[in-house]
């Protein structure tokens, strides 16, 4: 049986990073599920005590997410339409007992292509802020996931904050669109999420375009980004998207679904996504 360590001040914390490398846990849905019948042999760190890891702060240069704040915060959470597309990730990452304890830290440290809080949070622009004995350093959320299950974190290293940045324009919106086996308490096949900001004449400023399970990790259609720029916000924006848009796409075979049908599924639900960001503009 390893140790078990749970500090509650980030400097407790940061001292116990100074030593041996540890299994992090920021609340264990995923990583006690894969361990049962096995034996618990690991050292661990449990960070879910300190609260300098916790709550969402605002800022006039937006707003940070601590990596150990509840799913169910975040989807309860006072923010504004820019917000949409993340709390409906939100209310998707499992059931109502897994929002209680998955943190959003965990769910991005976890590095699942079908991570739900991936592809909205990399809508949004975001960053994560690294911490480790040696101080911090920030990475934007794309360079953070580097594959299925692997990150840019070191071995002394944890994923403090989430940062998500003031948007530029008058108004911003963002949706989220999953498609899995059954409605509720599902893995996902197929997931998309966006985000606009509009300029001052009601044109599309700036967009981000992901899609999430269709590749090892999450990815943006720049093409298609390229092309809603400028354009004014209606749902006929849809027809705008073609095939050629997900030619960087690289989903898989399995169980669940044929690669085939994921990128299928991936073309019709950027349809619908781009059609919603549209009419909700």
């Amino acid at each position: 049986m390893g140790d078990y360590f749970r500090p509650t001040t980030l400097s407790e914390l940061q001292n116990i990073l100074a030593g041996s490398p540890l299994t992090v846990l920021a609340g264990g849905t995923d990583y006690y599920p894969a361990r049962v019948g096995k034996l618990l042999d690991e050292s661990i760190l449990d960070i879910t005590a300190v609260d300098e890891l916790k709550g969402i702060e605002r800022s006039e240069a937006g707003w940070k997410i601590g990596a150990a704040t509840k799913w169910s915060e975040i989807a309860e959470g006072d923010f504004p339409p820019l917000f949409d597309g993340l709390k409906a990730a939100a209310l998707e990452v499992g059931g109502r007992q897994i929002q209680n304890s998955g943190t959003i830290g965990g769910n991005l440290c976890n590095a699942s292509p079908a991570a739900d809080g991936v592809p909205a949070l990399m809508s949004l622009g975001a960053h994560v802020e690294i911490a480790g004995a040696a101080g911090s350093r920030m990475l934007p959320l794309e360079e953070f996931v580097l594959g299925n299950r692997r990150t840019a974190l070191e071995p002394s290293e944890i994923l403090a904050a989430v940062h998500i940045p003031t948007p530029a324009g008058s108004s911003s919106k963002s949706v989220f669109l999953k498609l899995g086996s059954r409605r509720y308490l599902v893995i996902s096949l197929v997931m998309v999420a966006g985000t606009i900001s509009l300029d001052g004449v009601g044109n599309i400023a700036d967009c981000r375009i992901v899609v999430g399970a269709c590749s090892e990790v999450a990815r943006r259609l720049p093409a298609l980004e390229e092309l809603l720029v400028g354009q004014a916000p209606t749902a006929m924006l849809a027809d705008l998207v073609s095939d050629q848009h997900f030619t960087d796409l690289s989903p898989i075979n399995d169980v669940r679904a044929s690669a085939e049908y994921r990128l299928e599924a991936a073309k019709t639900l950027v349809r619908r996504l781009v059609a919603e960001l549209g009419e909700t503009s």
